[in-house]
């Protein structure tokens, strides 16, 4: 197995909220999740930023990750992810750069090119350009977080005159970061380039079909010995659709309708993805349980298949559950417990020493106990031949 010592486990919180429910309530959720896994042991929760389609609420991350920084104490919280095209590097960095003070450590910078269309189309940005954009921004934000001196830029989107941070980051050297990646190879170039970390988002469905992990990775690996970097497997995580309950059945059964009509709805009527429409929305959802692009059962179910995605991948680092609502709200915070109970200690090591101190207590537990019988019997015939006894 290629996977690190300790996994890191978290969410990808798009939001995914269906049409028809009060939109407050939701933000009240998505903030009581992420409190549930603060108290779960998880380490960390991206949050995502969207402007439009009526399903993905919050339109800014650092807002949101300010108010869940006070009401957790242990979690990550990080951008998944600031669209760069939608914002002035200056200000992403700015931005960023107060949070990671203001949570004392635990902000992270998770950037990509902008996932909706209709976002752009508002804005007024050039989809095609979209992800140059975003190359030309990325490269404005490290040089404010790791240089000192003032220096100025003129692109035809945006212009930066003797700029320099206000206030340097609380983490040194900076925060943690990580490029999204669908498919195109922009994300992991990006990545390679200055050696951050990937959320791959598209392991669970892609314009062009399943995601060959392996050639991904290799973009990432040839960018970076192109520009003098490294990248780490370690801050490499998955983004995947998980729902666990005690039985594979009744896993499946609680969220096929949910997860058909997000498939359709979300992706197919609302987005423009090529899914069929001759197909019923249940037997979608089947479909990408039973070709394991979703990870559906059992928390040993859950296990196997993060083992076969080390295969698949060649090794990653991390594990970020795509958060949705398929199922009722207890059942839906019952499966973040049972993977923190069953399957995060499998891979972070925490079940190793245990293991290790049952085993040899079970394989001398005759001999121990019958001492234990010995030291008894000692004590009562100490007893009886006490004077006076």
């Amino acid at each position: 197995m290629t996977l690190p010592a300790r996994m890191k486990f978290g969410i990808f919180l798009a939001p995914f909220h269906h049409l028809g429910e009060n939109p407050t309530l939701g933000f009240d959720r998505d903030l009581e999740l992420i409190q549930w896994l603060d108290h779960l042991g998880y380490d960390e929760a991206w949050i995502g930023e969207h402007h439009s389609s009526g399903w993905e609420t919050i339109a800014s991350p650092e807002i949101f990750i300010a108010t869940a920084a006070e009401r957790t104490r242990h979690i990550r919280l990080g951008t998944g992810v600031t669209s760069l095209p939608y914002h002035h590097p200056f200000h992403v960095a700015s931005r960023m750069v107060l949070l990671d003070h203001l949570t004392r450590g635990r902000a992270m910078l998770g950037v990509g090119p902008g996932a909706l269309a209709s976002d752009a189309h508002i804005l007024g940005i050039e989809q095609t350009r979209q992800r140059e954009m975003m190359d030309e921004s990325m490269t404005v934000i490290m040089r404010l977080l790791t240089e000192t001196e003032p220096f100025s830029v003129d692109y035809d989107w945006f212009k930066l005159r003797d700029g320099a941070l206000h206030v340097r980051p609380y983490t040194q050297p900076h925060f943690p970061i990580a490029v999204a990646s669908a498919q195109s190879p922009a994300g992991m170039a990006l990545a390679g380039k200055y050696g951050l970390g990937v959320l791959s988002t598209s392991v669970f469905i892609g314009v062009r079909g399943a995601v060959d992990l392996r050639d991904q990775w290799k973009i990432a690996e040839e960018s970076a010995a192109k520009h003098g970097r490294t990248v780490s497997r370690d801050e490499w995580r998955l983004v995947i659709p998980t729902y666990l309950a005690e039985s594979r059945e009744e896993a499946r059964r609680e969220i096929r309708a949910k997860a058909g009509s997000w498939l359709c709805d979300y992706f197919r009527d609302t987005i423009g993805r090529p899914i069929p429409k001759d197909v019923a929305p249940e037997a979608l959802a089947d479909r990408m349980m039973d070709n394991g692009f979703w990870i559906v059962g059992t928390p040993d179910d859950a296990i196997t298949a993060l083992r076969r995605f080390d295969e698949q991948s060649g090794g990653y680092g991390g594990l970020a559950i795509l958060a949705h609502e398929w199922a009722p709200r207890h059942k839906i915070l019952q499966s973040y417990e049972l993977l923190a109970r069953y399957v995060m200690p499998v891979f972070q090591g925490s079940l190793t020493s245990l293991n290790r101190s049952n085993a040899w207590a079970q394989k001398e537990s005759g001999n121990l106990f019958a001492k234990v019988t010995e030291s008894i019997e000692r004590a009562h015939q100490a007893w009886e031949k006490r004077p006076g006894g």
